[in-house]
């Protein structure tokens, strides 16, 4: 799976089906989300909870596509050496409301064990920076993922 991503962002002209293109960009946006996660190193329950939820709601999956889709993710975060090579993908797929879905979701995941951790803040920041949304949408995700969270 890992030398299929690698493929797929070293040669992006390479025709690929509409299924696998689809299934890349889950990919990179599933290992956005687990940058979140393993930002401060471990899963909170919260945060296991609230991954699966996610996905099927940013990325509009099935429950039964979303465990596969965090296996492989996990794989894929924990072999990447930086952001780009996930923001690069969606940065050519995606729109401006599915970039900020994106930020929504991985603030969500911050603020779902009840406390932001620093690094958590620095790597939604980095990544709001390399998808080039605007710091005014950056910060509007992030008071959205608030006003969510203290509505639960």
């Amino acid at each position: 799976m890992l030398a299929k991503l690698k493929q797929f962002f070293e040669s992006p002209n390479q025709t690929l089906s509409a299924e696998e293109q689809a299934h890349h960009l889950n990919l990179a946006a599933a290992s956005l989300l687990l940058e979140v996660v393993m930002a401060d190193e471990t899963m909170s329950d919260e945060e296991a909870k609230i991954l699966p939820e996610l996905l099927t709601t940013t990325l509009g999956l099935s429950v039964n596509d979303v465990d596969a889709l965090i296996k492989d993710a996990t794989v894929s975060q924990s072999n990447s050496t930086s952001l780009f090579e996930f923001t690069q993908a969606i940065n050519d797929s995606f729109d401006i409301e599915q970039k900020q879905q994106l930020i929504l979701a991985m603030w969500r995941l911050a603020y779902a064990d009840g406390h932001l951790c620093q690094y958590e803040d620095q790597m939604i920041r980095r990544t709001s920076e390399l998808l080039y949304l605007r710091h005014s949408e950056l910060i509007q995700m992030r008071n959205l993922a608030i006003e969510t969270q203290q509505q639960s």
